[in-house]
């Protein structure tokens, strides 16, 4: 190879390396215009577009996806008459429960049965809770200086499964108190 040849493959380089500088610049140039139109304002808009889509979508899922969400609400309370327990039951789920009976047993520490309440019903509702006259137990005369042992049992069918649940707390201790129980939850 020639110092011609040498003198002409540097030139056809230098082109190409030209171009290529040419090229990289004017990808520049799209890229700062393209930056230039994204503003503080745009970025809030589309991040809250986002956050609605995907809060429309959970919404929607509660109400859509089949789901058992079952729980109890329990408050106690103690006084010179005796004792009452409250209940509310609550159908969270996006389907009605079936055949429901909840049983309510107030026992002693010999588990020795003082009172009982049973509630029973065809169907809850999605979403729905109840509670009044029919949910409550009351155990009068029964002594407010000894400790005892509130049982809830709750049965219910969901889609088609009967489902059984048996909870217990102690009470006693204090004049008043509140728990929940929350079944398992169950999809499709």
């Amino acid at each position: 190879m020639g110092l011609l040849d040498k003198i002409r493959s540097e030139n056809e380089e230098s082109e190409d390396s030209d171009a290529a500088t040419e090229r990289a610049h004017e990808i520049l140039q799209i890229v700062g215009e393209r930056v230039e139109k994204v503003r503080p304002s745009r970025v809030i808009f589309a991040s809250v577009a986002v956050l609605l889509i995907l809060s429309g979508i959970m919404i929607i899922g509660t109400w859509i996806v089949p789901y058992d969400r079952t729980s109890v609400d329990v408050v106690y309370l103690q006084g010179v008459g005796g004792h009452v327990v409250l209940v509310e039951l609550d159908n969270k789920g996006s389907r009605s429960i079936t055949d429901v009976q909840l049983d309510i047993r107030f026992l002693d520490d010999d588990s020795n049965e003082i009172a009982r309440s049973t509630f029973q019903t065809d169907e809850i509702a999605a979403h729905t809770s109840i509670a009044g006259d029919n949910l409550e137990l009351i155990a009068p005369g029964a002594s407010v200086w000894e400790n005892y042992t509130i049982e809830i049992i709750l049965d219910y069918t969901y889609r088609g499964t009967q489902y059984n649940e048996r909870w217990t707390y102690n009470v006693g201790s204090w004049t008043m108190e509140m728990f929940t129980y929350a079944a398992p939850m169950h999809f499709l």
